[in-house]
């Protein structure tokens, strides 16, 4: 007869995960008396290893996996377009994984949003824990709900790369851009287009830290300005859809005083935004000025063409496979890293007037 794990685990009173610990010889989680004991029903039920299946759970597959919190958002699929691309060069296989969870009803009163979430926390805990068991060698994950107390080192399975404003510490490299910067030379462009009511959308609290940093760098530059934040400018951005930019370019319209810009902390609101500063027969750039953050495809093809903060995809692309592939392949074996990726300011008509497409380095 075939001893299993579970055999010797219910020989013992131990957990499954107590035997295989003894097994593999990871003797600092177990106890001597505890080891000792494992080891001789080992020896009494004449438990042999299943070396065929241990060499199969540990070989290499060539496949990678990218955890993104919304499908919908085509900056995320974008992005998983280019690493499929550049995992390709490497001869591996890149595959999607999408982490949403429902959304809590808003309070009473409330505009609703959309019905997801951008991410849920026992999808990214599986993630960490393993995607996939055995057909996976390392995952890129854009994080939303997870936090660092979250994280069980011991629970991580295989190498594990970090992407977007989340997990700030965490032990894994994180390739990242600056958002505090970006959202300060966005700022600064509209307000050097002469720009002074700026409102923002999407400045709520969120398990992400984008809103905040991206918040930290348009008050800047408003101080640096001599322009006091307006507190009543700051507007949620629900879950950063088109509907939710809408929505809240409809409340600051019917605001006495409306503001004379607006920037947007992702292009799906900007193009919401800009959809109902069009219905109400306003001029954009001229009576409201639009800027998106992202620089999604679909913002070229808007009306106006829509400025935006333009990180460098490619090469967030290009770092997070790469280090992830180096981490598997044991050639990366320094300190985990933050890597800051470069971003451009993409000019176009929606806050300068005959701009199609013009590209400032920062």
């Amino acid at each position: 007869m075939t001893v299993h794990l579970k055999d010797i685990a219910a020989y013992t009173g131990v957990s499954i995960k107590t035997v295989s610990n003894v097994i593999n010889g990871n003797y600092a989680r177990v106890g001597p008396e505890t080891r000792a004991m494992v080891l001789a029903a080992i020896e009494k039920l004449n438990y042999q290893p299943n070396i065929a299946a241990r060499q199969l759970r540990k070989a290499r597959v060539g496949v990678l996996a990218y955890a993104i919190p919304d499908i919908r958002n085509p900056y995320f699929t974008e992005v998983g377009d280019i690493m499929t691309r550049v995992a390709e060069e490497h001869k591996y296989t890149l595959l999607l994984d999408y982490t949403y969870g429902p959304r809590d009803p808003e309070p009473e009163g409330k505009i609703r949003y959309n019905d997801y979430a951008y991410g849920s926390l026992e999808k990214e805990l599986s993630v960490i824990k393993g995607l996939r068991p055995h057909l996976i060698d390392g995952v890129i994950l854009d994080p939303q709900a997870l936090t660092i107390d979250d994280i069980k080192m011991e629970e991580v399975k295989g190498p594990l790369v970090l992407v977007g404003e989340r997990l700030f510490g965490a032990p894994f490299d994180h390739v990242l851009i600056d958002n505090v910067q970006a959202a300060y030379q966005a700022t600064n462009h509209l307000l050097a287009i002469g720009k002074r009511r700026i409102a923002v959308i999407g400045s709520q609290e969120t398990q992400s830290q984008a809103p905040s940093l991206r918040t930290q760098g348009y008050s800047r530059a408003l101080r640096e300005a001599g322009i006091e934040v307006d507190e009543s400018l700051l507007i949620s951005g629900g879950y950063w859809h088109r509907s939710d930019g809408a929505n809240a370019m409809r409340y600051l319209l019917s605001l006495e005083n409306p503001p004379d810009a607006v920037f947007c902390f992702n292009d799906l609101m900007a193009m919401g935004a800009l959809s109902v500063i069009n219905a109400a027969g306003l001029s954009i750039p001229d009576d409201i000025a639009v800027m998106g953050f992202d620089n999604v495809e679909e913002g070229q093809y808007a009306y106006p063409p829509l400025s935006t903060v333009s990180p460098d995809k490619e090469e967030i692309s290009r770092l997070a496979v790469t280090s992830l592939i180096g981490r598997i392949q044991g050639t990366r074996t320094q300190e985990p890293e933050r890597i800051l990726v470069p971003f451009e300011l993409c000019i176009r008509a929606s806050t300068m007037r005959n701009r199609a497409n013009v590209q400032t380095p920062i």
